[in-house]
């Protein structure tokens, strides 16, 4: 009896359901898993906690940077903004819709960082994404500038540049996706920041439980920390249906884009 023929991985790929992920795609899954608790042991274990500098910065910056916008569109005025590896970020406004404000920055974070774990499932958005997070990396520099902080912003400016050698480019889609994953779970950091180390700054989920006292932080973390499951799911989902390429193919599509 004569064995029966294989099929090819692309026939495979037309016939599997659209949101079911591939062979190459089941490792991002897994990944963003162990991302999360990797993040949140170096966000809150002391000493640890300086190695990832230079990605809290540009995480922090992004989250009062939507407060900022939306300040601004709303009417308001900014008046002070200060951003601190160690006691977070805060944006101090005059004026404007305070809902919106406040809501701005776990919104921002959570869309902003799903962008990133997009590039997880494909090369070449990895490599559009990673000159924002170039430029990102230097921007807090403006306000944080210890030679410590400076000095590791170079070290993860010179990895993100590294990786576009490694692989062709692959690398760069695990970076990319630790940064995504960062960004989406800030509401978890951001509360983590309150509740073991007391930072000077409330975190958004308290400064919405003053703003509405019948409903408690805690309930406020807990819808937020819902909100940021359910679009990552839904990013997750995006980049199964869009993003449906072996290895081989992402390669292929990314070397027309700076081919290294």
């Amino acid at each position: 009896m004569s064995p029966a023929p294989l099929v090819p991985q692309h026939i495979l790929r037309d016939r599997m359901s659209p949101i079911a992920p591939t062979h190459d795609q089941v490792p991002t899954l897994y990944v963003i898993v162990v991302y999360a608790v990797v993040i949140f042991a170096l966000w809150n274990i002391p000493g640890a906690r300086v190695l990832i500098t230079p990605l809290k910065l540009f995480t922090i910056g992004w989250h009062e940077l939507c407060h900022i916008v939306v300040a601004v569109m709303t009417g308001g005025s900014v008046e002070k903004v200060t951003i601190d590896p160690d006691q977070g970020g805060s944006t101090r406004v005059e004026g404007g819709h305070a809902p919106s404000i406040l809501a701005a920055g776990y919104i921002g974070s959570t869309v902003f960082g799903g962008v990133f774990v997009l590039a997880g499932f494909d090369t070449l958005v990895a490599k559009i994404v990673s000159f924002v997070l170039g430029l990102g990396l230097i921007t807090p520099l403006v306000l944080v500038r210890t030679k410590l902080t400076i000095l590791l912003t170079l070290v993860y400016e010179g990895l993100l540049v590294g990786f576009w050698f490694i692989d062709h480019a692959q690398a760069l889609r695990w970076y990319c996706l630790f940064v995504g994953v960062m960004n989406v779970f800030y509401v978890v950091w951001d509360i983590a920041d309150d509740k073991y180390f007391r930072k000077v700054n409330d975190s958004d989920a308290t400064q919405f439980a003053m703003l509405y006292p019948a409903v408690s932080a805690h309930v406020w973390a807990t819808l937020w920390i819902l909100f940021e499951i359910g679009v990552l799911i839904g990013f997750v989902f995006l980049g199964i249906v869009a993003f449906k390429m072996s290895s081989e193919q992402m390669y292929e599509e990314a070397s027309v884009f700076l081919p290294t």
